[in-house]
């Protein structure tokens, strides 16, 4: 038995929140419980799994409408049992990526999501795993074209790449089709993969296209800013009044960066062409690297009597 979670709770927000109150929401929390913010502080990682997930069903107005209908019967950490007509229907389609990491069961999402939108997301209207059927209120009334829409995650690297996914699709009664999907270098959380021909085949009506919805996930060094990335590179006191050179990463490895002298908390250090690439081609996004200024908080005998004597300089000139 699976426990119910409240995603308003988690976020922090009222069930009527508007969609620009979810997402700030959202990023404060993010950015307060960032691994990067937070190493080896594991209630901190699990805390931002939360978030995530909560925000990727609040965000979807579908997921936000289904989680709806449910979150009034149930309050946090009660027993969820989703009620007989709540999809699960007979028929459906299930389909997984086979071993793909951090899909599924182990990775971002818990059981209870699992249990309302299918394994990793890949669900619809019946049930976990079900594909979503697409078409209007005739379609009882005569064939169409079967077509479906289904959920698939990738990476950063992914998105910068491309990639090729194999596709795993069973129907009852059926034997399991496996196919290829090539995905793009570019997409975006919200693009979509027509695969044609592949949705709806055996169950009497015409076969439809396969629809692939594209989530990017969240990754622990970077944040999507449109085609930016923006990333965060923590600096001593003393880097930012003398200036430094070190080392940052990106999605092609780690360069080499030049920080100015006198550099102010916050600032953005710009690496052009690191950041993610169009479908469609042309110039990518950059990479804006944010200055963090952090305080060291133990100090040998050696810098506290520096810092002791910089003080005293900082002093004497205030008082001329």
């Amino acid at each position: 038995m699976v426990k119910f979670k409240d995603y308003y709770q988690t976020l922090g927000v009222p069930r009527n929140a508007a969609d620009k109150d979810i997402k700030a929401a959202y990023r404060k929390l993010a950015r307060e419980h960032h691994p990067d913010a937070n190493k080896g502080n594991k209630a901190s990682e699990e805390k931002f799994k939360e978030i995530g997930e909560a925000y990727e069903v609040l965000k979807d107005p579908e997921k936000r409408r289904r989680y709806d209908t449910l979150g009034a019967n149930y309050k946090a950490g009660a027993d969820f049992r989703p009620p007989p007509d709540f999809g699960g229907g007979a028929g459906g389609f299930t389909f997984d990526f086979g071993n793909l990491g951090d899909l599924g069961r182990g990775g971002a999402f818990s059981d209870f999501f699992e249990t309302l939108f299918g394994q990793a997301g890949f669900g619809g209207p019946q049930g976990a795993g079900g594909f979503r059927p697409q078409g209007g209120p005739q379609a009882a009334q005569q064939p169409r074209r079967n077509d479906q829409e289904a959920e698939i995650e990738l990476n950063l690297e992914e998105v910068l790449k491309g990639v090729t996914k194999t596709l795993q699709i069973t129907q009852p009664g059926q034997k399991p089709r496996t196919l290829e999907v090539k995905i793009p270098a570019g997409v975006r959380t919200g693009s979509k993969i027509r695969v044609q021909g592949e949705a709806g085949k055996s169950t009497g009506a015409p076969a439809g296209d396969l629809y692939l919805k594209v989530r990017v996930k969240p990754d622990p060094k970077f944040t999507i800013d449109g085609d930016n990335l923006i990333s965060e590179v923590s600096l001593s006191p003393a880097q930012v009044v003398i200036g430094a050179e070190l080392s940052v990463t990106t999605l092609e490895g780690s360069v080499r960066i030049r920080v100015p002298a006198g550099t102010q908390n916050g600032r953005l250090l710009r690496l052009r062409g690191k950041g993610l690439p169009k479908v469609k081609g042309g110039p990518r996004g950059d990479l804006l690297v944010r200055a963090k200024i952090v305080v060291p908080t133990t100090l040998t005998d050696e810098e506290r009597s520096l810092y002791e004597q910089l003080a005293k300089l900082e002093q004497d000139k205030a008082g001329k």
